[in-house]
Formats: C-alpha cells, sequence, structure tokens
C-alpha cells in the first residue's frame, strides 16, 4: 500500500492547489484525466487521501491560543472521558498515547482564561483525574506531507 512517484506528484500538486481541478490536475501533471481521476479515487478507497474540505485557521476565527492538553484518565474509564470530550468545541482533536499520560489533545481558546475555562470543563468529568497543559508559542513547521511523500517513493 505505498505511493509511487505519480501519486506522490498528484498528492503534492492538490496540497499546493487545493482548490484545482482534475482537468488542470492531469495537464499540470501531464496525464489523462481518467488516469487522475482513477488515481485519486484509489488514493481515496486506500484513505491516503482523507478529506476534500478547506483548512480552517482558528485564529482568524477568533482562537488565537494553541495548547497541547495532556490528560490522566481514570482506570476504565476512557470511553466516557473521550464522550465529554468530544462535546467540547474547543477541542480539535484528541489522541490516545502511551507513557504516563493517556491522552493528548489539541485545544484553541480565545485567551488564557478561557483556556481555563476549558481545562476546568475537561476536569468536571470525574473521568479525568489530572491535566497537564503547554501553550504553543508559534509554529516553527506547520502540518506537512510532501516531505514524507517524497521519502515514501524513494525507499
Amino acid at each position: 500500500m505505498h505511493v509511487d512517484t505519480l501519486d506522490a506528484r498528484l498528492l503534492a500538486t492538490m496540497r499546493a492547489h487545493p482548490r484545482i481541478g482534475l482537468t488542470e490536475l492531469a495537464r499540470l501533471l501531464g496525464v489523462a484525466r481518467g488516469t487522475v481521476q482513477a488515481r485519486v479515487d484509489k488514493l481515496v478507497a486506500r484513505g491516503v487521501i482523507a478529506d476534500f474540505g478547506p483548512t480552517i485557521d482558528p485564529v482568524p476565527v477568533g482562537y488565537p491560543i494553541l495548547a497541547f492538553v495532556w490528560l490522566q484518565i481514570a482506570q476504565g474509564r476512557l470511553a466516557e472521558a473521550v464522550e465529554a470530550l468530544r462535546a467540547v468545541p474547543e477541542i480539535l482533536e484528541v489522541h490516545g498515547t502511551s507513557g504516563q499520560h493517556d491522552l493528548l489533545c489539541r485545544v484553541v481558546a480565545r485567551s488564557t482564561e478561557h483556556l481555563q475555562e476549558i481545562i476546568a470543563t475537561v476536569l468536571a468529568s470525574p473521568a479525568v483525574q489530572r491535566t497537564d497543559s503547554t501553550i504553543s508559542l508559534s509554529t516553527q513547521i506547520p502540518f506537512r506531507v510532501e516531505p514524507l511523500l517524497q521519502a515514501a517513493v524513494t525507499r
């Protein structure tokens, strides 16, 4: 389930031009439109392409604070904790982790005071025993996959 050079070029071009149509994509890649359509369909079916939605920046929407919040969960209460977290709109994603913490949450807030309120809401769940948070001061390397795609085709 690897990507080949054409898949990597296709994905990189789609990331660089998110609103590109299939015909223009085919023109830029120098392949038939049907080839592009078939490749995109296969990449979607394999789960390589997860979505086609726009990436939303929380800052212009009014959430300039980004924090990473680690949670320790009461034994046997993971599902309950996840359901409580799902109800908090400022929690953008949650990852189960190994080590001394159980979950890692990516959280946005309007202010540090608002972040404190969000953490208090999380702690109100009896499933959550403890939190440890870190506020991001800047993004040094934004989310990227292009180097990963290049590495995938050269191995």
